[in-house]
């Protein structure tokens, strides 16, 4: 099995070193041949990471079979980003070793706890919606206009005179500042 190693420490005074060693000890006495070990020096709540979109690029193109980290926690810190990790490593049919979790997707067992990862997150973004439903149906209650302001029946007059002149549709939003789509909506 072709594995890449993926390491993450926050701050330049910490090391990679120990993640990395215990991984590659973990490769060896499973067979596994290490592929790449990719290691960032960066916040786990950055979603821009090098050496992770290095890996996840060689996911992508199915350069490895197994995605080894230490720690669920070295992947991100945001649920959003991880679970967006989570799905494009699984869509591309890669097994993920996370050490201090316990899981190997390679394994059935390991495969539930995933797939159970999947469903507490899919659980969570139902709850981020309703919260902003029921807030969206709170304001709309007391009255409260939605969405963006209306633009001001001064300044259409302004846009449709401007478009009799022959100005384009482009000039026109450049000079009274809104977007094209709306100066079309508006003449």
């Amino acid at each position: 099995m072709r594995v890449a190693i993926y390491a993450r420490v926050s701050t330049g005074e910490q090391t990679t070193d120990n993640q990395v060693l215990k991984l590659k000890q973990v490769a060896e006495r499973n067979g596994w041949e290490i592929e790449a070990i990719y290691a960032d020096t960066i916040s786990g709540a950055k979603s821009k990471r090098p050496q992770l979109d290095k890996l996840m690029k060689a996911v992508m193109r199915k350069e490895i079979d197994m995605v080894m980290v230490w720690s669920v926690d070295r992947l991100g810190r945001s649920l959003q980003h991880l679970t967006a990790l989570l799905s494009d490593i699984e869509s591309k049919g890669i097994n993920l070793y996370l050490h201090q979790q316990n899981i190997d997707t390679s394994t059935p067992s390991g495969k539930m706890l995933f797939q159970l990862l999947g469903v507490f997150a899919e659980f969570e973004r139902s709850m981020i919606r309703e919260r902003v439903m029921a807030g969206l149906d709170r304001a709309r209650s007391q009255g409260k206009r939605l969405g963006r302001p209306p633009v001001p029946p001064i300044l259409i007059e302004k846009m449709k005179r401007m478009r009799g002149e022959g100005m384009t549709l482009t000039a026109i939003a450049k000079k009274v500042g809104v977007s094209v789509g709306k100066v079309h909506q508006s003449v």
